[in-house]
């Protein structure tokens, strides 16, 4: 089904900030883009995205049709005045929780505080679901508005109902992007700011560091006194909202940012997107996607195709892929001093950008570990977790639909010597992979009660064009564990790996329809 989407905006700051936010009848989930980091010049190339908001109103869904958005001068003036049950679900409502904070409109600012903002996002989800007769509704939020979807989870709901378990009963899925699930941290240099910020709130940045997030995440009855040693801000539950119920696309690009002159990315630092650190854009145990794009502005996360392909297969598609890396065995021993690092990229037929990079050059390859002592040595490697919708598989040159929904995963292993915290380059070539090569994968949707079916080849075994290879005419992997509607799969790892990854290593895949 597809449930109304809830769009959260993110930060503005200062009431001159809020006020044009205000001034957007969309709150920003309508600005696209032309810019795009491509090729070896590091020069702005052209490439027109429409915004995500068009390109969910252009889109078709599940039963054909795309999503609508009513105004007709204010949402919820136009939600008062239509009866129970006759809007329909699939349409689009923003968050509109910075009005009044506003200055515009010739009254006394409110200000702005998060759990209000929370708790008028329950009012407005609850309103949307009573007109359009939808049990729930999908939230996509960016940046601080993820805080304020989790603190309706995490907090609201829960001080609501008297139960912790009741979000989903209102909530289909979280879509983040670019949140601060860990707060906002600063690198060592610039640790007195972040005291100063969180003493001081000012322009209400408080928000974002430890002892106010633990404020607005957690219910009364259990908030005495300040945050616990050892809690940690993006700690959320399968009991506070299903995990799986969650996607965080998390920005790589530090470099893009232009907020403040660049004084952000240089106080949180590169490993970040110009605003959050990497390691704090998202929950744990929830699907993720790493985009190389900035926190906001002209190679914004927001307002980008990256991200538009990583939401739309997230709340329509109809099938999750998950892919690990089992069985390795690395070579040399636990003291030689040697960092194996996995980069990956995800490519989808038909779709035009890359929808997930983790890589060395932008800060955040996937670390191969040692099995540390008493470990189990068959622990395997979370590579990804990505969704696939069978509704968008791309046509032949006929305009008739392909028989699969296909997808390619990059990988490239590096290693580097490391000792005392110092990378030695004397036996290194810089950016050059140990092993590179491509996984070519296929899935036939099953029909009722019929499994999933999968091929997968290397790119190194193709002997033409990867548009010209059919992997139909072979036989699919066999189901490691029968099971009506899942299929598990293992493929083994090239036998030039061997030697880096041990002779057993095997990308295990598996389909579950959702």
């Amino acid at each position: 089904m597809n449930f109304p989407i809830v769009y959260v905006r993110g930060y503005a700051g200062s009431t001159g900030s809020i006020n044009s936010a205000v001034d957007d009848p969309f709150y920003g989930f309508n600005i696209g883009a032309t810019h795009v980091r491509v090729g070896g010049d590091g020069e702005p190339h052209f490439y027109q995205f429409e915004s995500p908001l068009l390109r969910l109103l252009i889109d078709s869904t599940d039963d054909g049709g795309p999503y609508r958005i009513f105004v007709h001068g204010g949402q919820e003036a136009y939600l008062d005045s239509r009866g129970r049950g006759t809007i329909d679900p699939k349409t689009i409502w923003i968050h509109r929780f910075y009005d009044d904070s506003a200055s515009t409109f010739g009254r006394d600012p409110r200000k702005y505080q998060i759990e209000d903002a929370a708790a008028d996002l329950l009012r407005l989800t609850d309103l949307i679901r009573l007109k359009t007769g939808a049990e729930k509704v999908h939230l996509v939020a960016h940046s601080m508005g993820g805080l304020i979807c989790r603190s309706l989870i995490q907090r609201v709901i829960p001080e609501l109902t008297g139960r912790s378990n009741r979000a989903a009963d209102y909530i289909e899925s979280l879509f983040t992007y670019a949140t601060p699930h860990n707060g906002i941290e600063f690198t060592e240099g610039f640790r007195g700011l972040a005291a100063l910020r969180d003493t001081l709130d000012i322009e209400g940045a408080a928000i974002f560091g430890r002892d106010r997030m633990w404020q607005y995440l957690t219910p009364r009855d259990k908030r005495d006194g300040g945050p616990p040693e050892g809690w940690e801000p993006h700690t959320m539950t399968d009991e506070e909202f299903p995990l799986h119920h969650v996607f965080c696309l998390v920005g790589t690009n530090a470099a893009d940012y232009d907020a403040a002159l660049g004084l952000s990315a240089r106080v949180v630092g590169p490993q970040s997107d110009g605003l959050v650190q990497i390691d704090n854009a998202y929950v744990p145990d929830t699907p993720r996607a790493f985009v190389h794009r900035s926190h906001s502005g002209r190679y914004g996360v927001v307002n980008s195709e990256e991200g538009y392909q990583n939401l739309r297969r997230f709340l329509t598609g109809d099938f999750k892929v998950e892919v690990e890396l089992c069985h390795v065995q690395l070579p040399g021993t636990p003291d030689d001093g040697i960092v194996w690092q996995l980069e990956t990229q995800l490519s989808v037929r038909g779709v035009s950008v890359i929808v997930h990079e983790q890589s060395t050059a932008h800060y955040c390859p996937i670390q191969i570990e040692r099995p540390a002592p008493g470990d189990s040595a068959e622990s395997p490697v979370p590579l990804l977790i990505t969704f696939l919708s069978s509704r968008e598989r791309p046509v032949d040159v006929y305009g008739d639909p392909l028989p699969t929904l296909r997808q390619a995963l990059r990988l490239r292993l590096l290693s580097v010597r490391e000792k005392g915290g110092i990378f030695g380059f004397f036996d290194h070539l810089e950016q050059t992979a140990d092993f590179e090569d491509t996984l070519v994968v296929d899935i036939a949707p099953g029909e009722g009660t019929t499994s999933p079916k999968a091929w997968a080849t290397w790119n190194s075994q193709l002997a033409g064009a990867i548009r010209d290879y059919d992997a139909t005419k072979g036989a699919p992997i066999p189901d490691s564990e029968p099971e009506i509607g899942r299929w598990r799969g293992e493929v083994p790892m090239p036998a030039v790996s061997h030697r880096l990854l041990g002779a057993n290593a095997v990308l295990a895949i598996t389909v579950t329809p959702r």
